[in-house]
């Protein structure tokens, strides 16, 4: 006993000296007291020795020495050993919080009360390198996990667990690559956070999820400018609950057994979106910056979906996606993958968006209430993938099939139409530069309105180019709708022009440029506006304050130009698919002329059809529109887009 007490009374003579840094290591964890804030030392009962509240049992401390090392207050050092045990060090201000224990290269912290540490949080750095390791965390309060070159895999669970119901920020280095890999095990993610996670750091950190998700936050999480790369999961690349949150950054997600990134509703009801998110569960998606890549192969998955809305404001965004459609026993029905899916609202005011999908019945953009395309948005979608359907739902074998026809009359649950941008409530685009081909089936459908007031758009498909189940309205904008099979613009409710720049182009008759439902009673409304419809426009129409005109005659592959008087409206080029058979009416304000083999000027639009303006040509030669003719069956068959199943 006299020799314990006489070794702590050298080390604090030490210290006291010195100014050092006192060392106490309790097996591979060592807490380290600079001389400044150590102050008493209570050696009591003869089996405890107290520092700055922190209580050691001497029978627990392998060693005690003094030496030189810098200390950073607040910080938790975990370096992973290849050949050994994981070490742990502890800054002596907040030793009194963490216990850890060491397994191998298995580290268990559990962090009590940080609310006396300054104000501040403890930060816990990992480096090193290990093929059997860990690190599990509990507690009740914020921390920072920052990754300091960390290469860790843990072949029997999850790689990083934290069950903190606090915001945690997960954190790489600058500078540094950090590899994080689980294995086996009942966990439901490599890197697992019970409370909000937050993805940050000027590092990078790749992820790879053997047993089922990439990461996972029971609660929200948000990127700000980490490069993160999820290169393989079983089930989503990155999964959570009341919100996620795209800052800035880049995110690259791929090899992923289900959803690129899925969110949920947290808890039974929605909050509705809240000032600076605090306390939200909405399952919302908010995308407002940076780069995001995902890329999705499983059967019906979605790159993103959101539970609730989704917003997105910013951004450099690509998804790919092939994955085919299956049949859902759960909800009896054929469902079809997605690009981006929101079961609530959408809303698109800027970013670069290209969405790519090749998958049977899959979609570019679902949304299943309202969306909005507004301000500075940029999209460019892209649909390949055929019509899939089962004969009944006894049979439900997934079949393919290129023609329409072949689904029309099978109730909506049993197919799954591939469709550019579909939304069931109503759609409004009031700006941005559109371009969407969808090889076989609408390219853009809403099963409500449709109101389109700005924006350049273009919207082409071998089914209606733009659909509407109810009434379409145009305003403004330039908009062009070339179908290769069936009408342009095509509304089942009233379609009314009032204003903009409009390029229609038909399969051929019965089929129209401009197609209202005439036989439900409703009509096509031309006020104003700049028009040309290769098919013509939909029978009885009613066509005011201008003047329609037609062109017997055109040449596929020939620049044209309408002119309002002697104003250019726009120049535009007839698609190869064109009809010739078929009737180009043309219509402005103000007695239409058309020119052909124009010199087209100004701004390129619609995927190189047409230009803003245009000089020379020579005038063709017009007649009165007939405006009685022309006008086929409603959506190709009565009902909106043709009477194929939407799901």
């Amino acid at each position: 006993m006299k020799k314990i007490i006489s070794i702590l009374i050298a080390l604090v003579l030490t210290i006291a000296a010195e100014a050092q840094t006192l060392n106490v290591q309790v097996g591979n964890v060592t807490y380290q007291f600079p001389a400044s804030q150590t102050g008493d030392m209570t050696y009591t009962d003869g089996t405890r020795l107290t520092i700055l509240n922190k209580t050691f049992a001497l029978s627990d401390i392998s060693c005690m020495l003094v030496d030189d090392t810098s200390v950073t207050d607040n910080l938790v050092s975990i370096k992973y050993s290849t050949s050994g045990d994981a070490a742990v060090t502890v800054a002596g201000n907040v030793a009194q919080y963490v216990t850890a224990t060491v397994s191998g290269n298995h580290v268990t912290i559990t962090q009590m009360n940080t609310a006396a540490v300054n104000g501040d949080e403890i930060i816990y750095q990992l480096s090193g390198t290990t093929t059997d390791g860990s690190l599990t965390m509990s507690g009740s309060y914020k921390c920072t996990v920052s990754l300091a070159g960390v290469t860790m895999t843990n072949p029997s669970g999850a790689a990083i667990t934290i069950t903190n119901s606090k915001r945690i920020q997960l954190s790489a280095k600058s500078g540094t690559t950090n590899t994080i890999t689980d294995g086996s095990g009942p966990q439901k993610a490599c890197i697992y956070s019970k409370g909000q996670l937050q993805l940050q750091g000027n590092g990078m950190l790749n992820v790879v999820g053997n047993h089922k998700h990439g990461i996972m936050s029971a609660s929200y999480v948000s990127i700000k400018n980490l490069t993160l790369n999820i290169t393989s999961t079983v089930g989503d690349g990155i999964n959570c609950e009341e919100y996620f949150q795209m800052k800035s950054g880049s995110v690259s997600i791929s090899g992923v057994g289900d959803d690129g990134i899925q969110c949920d509703l947290g808890g039974t009801a929605s909050t509705g979106q809240t000032t600076d998110h605090e306390d939200e569960d909405t399952g919302n998606v908010y995308l407002e910056g940076g780069t995001l890549s995902v890329q999705t192969t499983t059967a019906a998955a979605k790159g993103i979906k959101a539970d609730g809305d989704m917003v997105i404001s910013d951004g450099t965004i690509t998804v790919t996606n092939s994955g085919s459609a299956t049949w859902d026993s759960g909800d009896s029905e054929v469902k079809g993958s997605a690009c981006i899916s929101a079961d609530g609202n959408m809303t698109i005011s800027g970013g670069v968006l290209t969405l790519t999908n090749e998958g049977s019945g899959g979609k570019g953009i679902k949304a299943d209430g309202k969306l909005a395309i507004i301000d500075n948005a940029n999209l460019t979608v892209n649909i390949t993938g055929q019509i899939a359907y089962c004969s009944s739902s006894s049979n439900t074998a997934i079949r393919t099939t290129t023609s329409t026809s072949t689904t029309e009359r099978l109730s909506d649950n049993l197919s799954s139409s591939p469709k550019g941008i579909k939304a069931d409530g109503a759609m409004t685009i009031t700006g941005g530069t559109i371009l969407v081909s969808a090889s076989y089936h609408e390219a853009i459908e809403t099963k409500s309105t449709l109101d389109i007031s700005g924006g350049y758009l273009y919207a082409t498909s071998m089914d209606d180019a733009i659909n509407s189940s109810s009434h379409m309205t145009i305003s403004g904008g330039y908009i062009m709708a070339n179908s290769t099979g069936n009408d342009g613009l095509d509304a089942n409710g009233n379609l009314y022009i009032s204003g903009g720049n409009v390029f229609a182009v038909a399969k051929s008759n019965p089929e129209v440029g401009i197609d209202a439902n005439t036989e439900g009673g409703y009509k096509l409304y031309i006020t104003g506006g700049s028009v040309v419809a290769i098919g013509g426009f939909e029978r009885d129409a009613s066509i005011s304050d201008g003047t329609a005109k037609s062109a017997s005659s055109f040449s596929k592959g020939t620049w044209y130009g309408l002119y309002n008087g002697s104003t250019p409206a726009f120049a535009f080029k007839v698609p190869s698919n064109s009809s010739m058979g078929s009737t180009m009416a043309v219509y402005t304000t103000s007695t239409p002329s058309l020119k052909s083999s124009v010199t087209a000027g100004g701004t390129s639009i619609w995927n190189g059809y047409g230009y803003t303006s245009c000089s020379g040509g020579s005038d063709v030669t017009l007649s009165t529109y007939n405006n009685g003719g022309g006008g086929g069956q409603p959506g190709g068959g009565g009902n909106p887009g043709g009477g194929h199943g939407g799901h």
